[in-house]
């Protein structure tokens, strides 16, 4: 290959050879061949395969997937990135390199479009991996017990049947960020060629924002213009609509997509660790995005609610109860011994006699942006993002404990206070491309959001598909969010079908799977006449039941052994037509 860089260029040989290699990239990449003319017979340069396989809930692993399979392209790969649902359709014994990007939901997971392939690579059929090299990502969220599960599972399931891991797996937090651009540049140095394996500059971070330039890096200051509670007089809980004006912004979204919101910490909640510390507030401390004040860094910078694994380890020196409860196998007693337990609960309690602020932000976790499912029709609601939160609230331990972002929003954010936002992009989460298809929602509680969203698109858009929503909440007169609208749009015809299940309206609960199974037979032939079927809110417990029922829907209504069930539910998924926001 003749050389883009000259020898005398100032550059060193391990700098001249990955910039040659990059530049190579780019005109492959446009049809040239290295020598700078196009490439005869419309030949690329070669290059080296590289997949890069994506397990997402949330988009999050999607995006990384497609930001790193550019940054490969530059150093000479011949990446592409497949959806982990698609696993099916790489010739597996012809490809030689392999990285794996995936978060983990729920208690432990795999994000749905995964699960079809970590069943497979979990066979015999899985098992003739030997001759590939690979690398993991792995990103989850360590308030979680079961952090990064689902790419521990597959990191182990390739080592085991011999596949060579050539970088060390990552498990990234939700500040996954800088780990992220670390991983990529050791995995793809790991992978190049014999003799190019010291041929690694450092690879910039891959931020390409939305179009108007405001990103989950550089959010947009929106304002709050509708705060409004859902919930009648009586109800256990405060549900809140909030409108927020994107005006100014050129921000985009789609149905389906979310809103991440990063908020500002509770000033009480700030002003008990100053008190609980004996601290002025004033004090400099030091974090990896700069220094600042104490108080500047409780407030706008560090999680301060829910102690990190680094806290807890902290005062566990301390403390022999704690420490006891820190070993792997009491994970379920330690879960119940954090419930309501903030930070300020323990320092409250003197687990440990003295800490710095220096020290104590250190064990802390940089605060994070909340994720939302917006519950708008960007077509219904021009210049408008809408969100439908419950706030949290309650005591525990003799003091008060507030969730940061939707209290932030419902008590806070009036007026001239900034609401910083950005779009998460929910590619795995979208209506069907032909209006005249059919979608049965499953939306109890908030989970309703995004299936207002798609109602009112639906509706602008003219589509002609028919509609069926499950909804449940506690109480049909305190708790029925958006009833005038539901109630309306079912006796226009937008809703075809309208299935509440109000649980404690009556002695034995009710939920939206109750309902599901008492409509089994017309559930089924929704889905047999093409229906796309969506399910949002609690993964936990909500999605896993209501995951059983379709399966037993399936059983009764279709006539269908268990088998063939799983096999009708596999191919719902991989067709797209079974979507799930969980969280």
């Amino acid at each position: 290959m003749t050389p883009f860089i000259p020898e005398n260029a100032p550059f060193d040989a391990t700098q001249r050879l990955w910039l040659n290699g990059y530049m190579a990239g780019l005109l492959a990449g446009k049809g040239y061949a290295a020598g700078g003319s196009p490439a005869a017979n419309g030949a690329a340069a070669p290059t080296e395969p590289l997949v890069i396989l994506f397990g997402s809930q949330t988009g999050t692993a999607e995006k990384l997937a497609k930001e790193f399979a550019k940054q490969a392209r530059g150093r000479g790969f011949n990446a592409r990135v497949v959806d982990a649902a698609s696993h099916a359709t790489v010739d597996w014994k012809a490809e030689t390199r392999l990285l794996v990007v995936t978060s983990t939901y729920g208690d432990g997971d795999m994000p749905d479009n995964a699960q079809s392939f970590w069943d497979w690579l979990k066979s015999d059929a899985g098992a003739g991996l030997a001759h590939l090299q690979y690398s993991v990502l792995a990103l989850g969220d360590t308030n979680y017990s079961e952090f990064c599960a689902a790419g521990k599972k597959v990191d182990e399931r390739l080592a085991q049947v011999g596949a060579k891991r050539v970088h060390d797996r990552t498990d990234c937090d939700l500040d996954y960020e800088t780990k992220a651009r670390e991983w990529i540049a050791g995995a793809l140095a790991a992978l190049a060629p014999a003799g190019q394996t010291g041929a690694s500059l450092p690879i910039p971070a891959e931020t390409k924002p939305a179009d108007s330039g405001w990103s989950k890096t550089n959010p947009f200051p929106a304002r709050l213009v509708t705060n409004r509670r859902l919930n009648s007089d009586g109800s256990e809980k405060e549900t809140r609509h909030f409108e927020i004006s994107l005006a100014g912004s050129g921000l985009n979204y789609e149905a389906g997509d979310a809103l991440g919101v990063w908020a500002a910490n509770c000033p009480e909640l700030v002003g008990d660790i100053l008190t609980a510390l004996g601290a002025t507030g004033e004090e400099p401390v030091k974090l990896s995005v700069g220094e600042f004040s104490f108080r500047t860094a409780l407030t706008e910078k560090l999680e301060i609610s829910r102690p990190s694994p680094e806290l807890l380890h902290y005062f566990a020196r301390t403390d022999l109860t704690l420490a006891g409860l820190l070993v792997p196998e009491r994970k379920e007693d330690l879960k119940k011994w954090l419930w309501g337990r903030g930070i300020i609960d323990l320092l409250a309690e003197d687990l440990v006699k003295k800490i710095t602020p220096q020290e104590l932000v250190a064990l802390l976790k940089p605060l994070a942006p909340r994720l939302y499912s917006i519950s708008s029709s960007p077509k219904a609601h021009v210049g408008q993002v809408h969100l439908t939160i419950n706030v949290v609230r309650y005591e525990a331990h003799g003091r008060p404990h507030k969730g940061v972002a939707s209290t932030f929003l419902a008590d806070r954010a009036a007026g001239e206070v900034p609401v910083p936002v950005f779009v998460q992009t929910s590619h795995g989460f979208r209506l069907p491309a032909n209006p005249e298809t059919p979608v049965i929602m499953v939306g109890p509680g908030t989970g309703v959001a995004p299936f207002r969203a798609f109602l009112h698109e639906r509706r602008v858009a003219g589509a002609t598909g028919k509609n069926w929503l499950f909804f449940g909440e506690q109480r049909a007169a305190t708790d029925f969010y958006y009833r005038e609208e539901l109630e309306q749009m079912l006796a226009a015809g937008g809703l075809a079908r309208l299935s509440t299940a109000f649980s404690r309206d009556q002695k034995e609960k009710i939920y939206v799977q109750t309902r599901m199974l008492e409509q089994a037979a017309e559930l089924w032939a929704w889905l047999e006449a093409g229906a796309h079927f969506y399910v949002c809110g609690d993964a936990t417990r909500m999605a896993k039941d209501v995951d059983q029922a379709l399966h037993a829907i399936i059983e009764t209504a279709g006539g269908k052994s268990r088998d063939e069930a799983a096999v009708y539910v596999a191919k719902l998924k991989a067709e797209k037509r079974y979507q799930r926001d969980v969280y």
